[in-house]
């Protein structure tokens, strides 16, 4: 695919791109209004001194942006913010408009740009409080360039909260046409004309529209919406767009998730049609406002995000080019073991010698499974701000650092920057989350051991029966088949949790009674429901709906308490009440009031933020023989409100020595 004449290679790490070597120099030419790089391979086009990406020439395309839309083109930086105290996920969007510009390196080798933008009180209803510096890196014959931020609020600014901040793209509409997301989602994409009035029919939400229309007829049909297209943050790591003519790629590579916020199952977008393609680096998507960034009045607070790749590659043969994927791969591989780059000229960006190291091994103890511990395998592992055991999912100003334990449950997590913060874990098949409860502080080139640590997952008693598997999704539960009006063929046979309007397919199929799982008859992958929503009875119209678990205890324990564990993988202004054998106790053995805001259930996601609940039954309120749990999802202002569960679980009285 490649003429592989010459090696071009920087940083502390080597880093390889295939290119044919221009015999041309890195080039500079800073005008009034524009300043233009030229590499030998690209040449990119800022707006002076605002910063604003509006060309890129590469491989006999003028332009791989588009300038042409309403509203937004080319590419930016933006983010999203709104004044203290709001509780909404969407304020004043702010395309970040540079005051100054330096070149911060110049030589035959690179160029480091610096965008600033001080804050101005003069304009402070229309520009959030912080100080921003934006950089922009290009080397020699590089095919592509490297971005970074650092955003700082300062003592002297007011309360705000950051909801958005991210890059994002506009790409030629002539030119691309076909989206990568993964190996197995990826296709041919409507055009963003056919999302208009008379082409496109709005749906339950703006983002989701049903294709009536489409300029091409194979799209007839078909429901579009970004929000199909998301990620996890660990998986987040290249997507693009592919040009069949001439063969060209442009791809977002992310190649760590340390000034991400929300820890490594944290959703968000990646590419959509417009054609558009991000690199997102803070939303409150699938988590709701937990992951807000709320400023305090002279609060400090500084933080680099990225540096991202925008990287671009090009095939001899246009029945090549569906093989750009692979190569971006490739060269996302390469980024990511080039981690932490070394040619960030910005102190606050810590090089390799600076970062630190924490290994040890975790071990899971659980008595009612093994007298020995268990070695926590394939847990992940995290340092994040110091907080609760789980805090790290809604933790939104600092950085975290993430890796997997092996079979023995040993675990190294590298290139963590200095600082102080709390080792979380997870572990697969284990409900809760993990904290060591001792502050770790952190010194630059530190190589931390902590040796063993143990995790004691909640228990109180042995298994008497459960539903699901502890993975925080609901995955493995019932997921219908979509209204066949409303179908996006790439989930027609893989993640069928991503088609549209799968929320009202539960009334379809529990018309007048709502779900009764029976204990050791239902098989909870065919007869649980993977999200529990409300039912609509007319217009804006909608009931809550009540679960039945019913289950035999055969031999009662007359003086100790039972204890009922609810993981949920998702909840959106829902309101879980748990009852025993009387469908109106009141109160009910649990409610857990208003909780979560993650969207998910709209948004074609299989979880969300993780919620555990533990309820202490006494053994006054069950019976010898059948027993019924209500599990009463109360909220039905709309048909989004509701939950999805992960794992459910009855455990009976503990025994006399606790364990096996």
């Amino acid at each position: 695919m490649y003429v592989s004449s010459s090696l071009h290679k920087w940083g502390h790490r080597h880093c390889y791109f295939r290119e044919t070597m221009s015999s041309r120099r890195l080039q500079l030419n800073a005008q009034n209004d524009y300043v233009v790089i030229n590499n030998g391979v690209v040449e990119i086009t800022w707006t002076n001194p605002g910063g604003i990406i509006r060309g890129i020439k590469f491989k006999g395309i003028d332009n791989l942006l588009e300038l042409n839309n309403k509203d937004l083109n080319g590419g930016f930086w933006d983010l999203n913010w709104s004044k203290a105290g709001s509780e909404k996920t969407r304020g004043k969007f702010d395309t970040i408009q540079g005051t100054d510009l330096q070149v911060i390196v110049e030589n035959e080798e690179q160029i480091e740009l610096s965008f600033t933008r001080m804050w101005n009180p003069a304009v402070q209803d229309e520009q959030a409080p912080l100080y921003i510096d934006r950089r922009f890196v290009v080397f020699r014959d590089v095919p592509g360039f490297y971005s970074y931020a650092i955003f700082e609020h300062t003592k002297d600014m007011p309360a705000f909260n950051l909801n958005t901040t991210r890059i994002a793209f506009m790409l030629n509409k002539e030119k691309f046409h076909y989206m990568v997301i993964t190996d197995g989602r990826q296709r041919f994409m409507p055009s963003a004309e056919d999302r208009l009035p008379g082409r496109g029919e709005p749906l339950a939400y703006p983002e989701a529209v049903l294709l009536v229309d489409p300029v091409e007829p194979e799209f007839k049909g078909e429901v579009d919406d970004k929000y199909q297209y998301s990620l996890e943050n660990k998986d987040n790591q290249v997507h693009g767009w592919i040009c069949f003519d001439p063969p060209v790629g442009f791809w977002q590579i992310t190649p760590s998730n340390e000034f991400r916020t929300g820890g490594p199952f944290k959703q968000d977008l990646t590419s959509h049609v417009n054609p558009t393609t991000l690199a997102i680096f803070l939303t409150s998507h699938y988590a709701g406002t937990d992951l807000l960034v709320k400023f305090e009045p002279r609060e400090e607070w500084k933080k680099v995000l990225g540096p991202v790749f925008t990287y671009f590659n090009s095939a001899s043969d246009k029945e090549m080019a569906l093989s750009l994927w692979d190569d971006a791969k490739r060269q996302m591989n390469e980024e990511v073991q080039s981690w932490p780059y070394s040619f960030p000229t910005s102190n606050e960006f810590p090089n390799c010698g600076q970062r630190c190291v924490v290994r040890g091994r975790m071990l899971v103890q659980d008595r009612y499974l093994s007298k020995e511990n268990l070695p926590g395998k394939d847990a992940y592992v995290g340092l994040a701000a110091p907080g609760d055991a789980g805090s790290w999912q809604r933790e939104n100003k600092g950085y975290q650092f993430w890796t997997t334990t092996d079979e023995d449950g040993y675990f190294v997590i590298t290139n963590v920057r200095a600082g102080s913060y709390n080792l979380y874990g997870l572990v697969h098949g284990f409900i809760g989350d993990y904290k060591y409860e001792v502050v770790i502080t952190i010194t630059e080139g530190s190589d931390i051991e902590l040796g063993e640590v143990v995790y004691e997952p909640p228990r109180d008693g042995p298994t008497l029966w459960e539903i699901g598997i502890p993975d925080r999704s609901a995955a493995e539960f019932y997921i219908p088949d979509p209204n066949p009006k409303y179908v996006n063929k790439l989930y027609i046979n893989q993640d069928k949790f991503r088609q549209y309007g799968l929320w009202e397919r539960y009334a379809d199929l529990y018309p007048d009674n709502d779900l009764v799982y029976t204990v050791g008859v239902s098989d909870f992958q065919k007869d649980w429901f993977f999200a529990q929503v409300n039912r609509k009875i007319g217009d804006n119209a909608y009931q809550s709906t009540t679960w039945q678990i019913k289950f035999n205890i055969d031999n009662m324990d007359q003086v100790g308490a039972y204890t009922l564990r609810v993981a949920l993988a998702a909840a959106n202004h829902a309101e879980l009440q748990v009852r025993i054998n009387d469908p109106t106790a009141d109160p009910p053995l649990l409610s857990s009031g208003e909780i979560g805001g993650d969207n998910a259930i709209a948004r074609h996601a299989i979880h969300g933020i993780y919620w555990l609940f533990t309820v202490t039954i006494p053994s006054s309120v069950l019976l010898g023989g059948e027993n019924t749990i209500f599990l009463t999802q109360a909220k039905t202002a709309n048909a989004f409100q509701g939950i999805m569960y992960d794992y459910i679980r009855l455990e009976g009285p503990s025994f006399q020595n606790g364990s096996l």
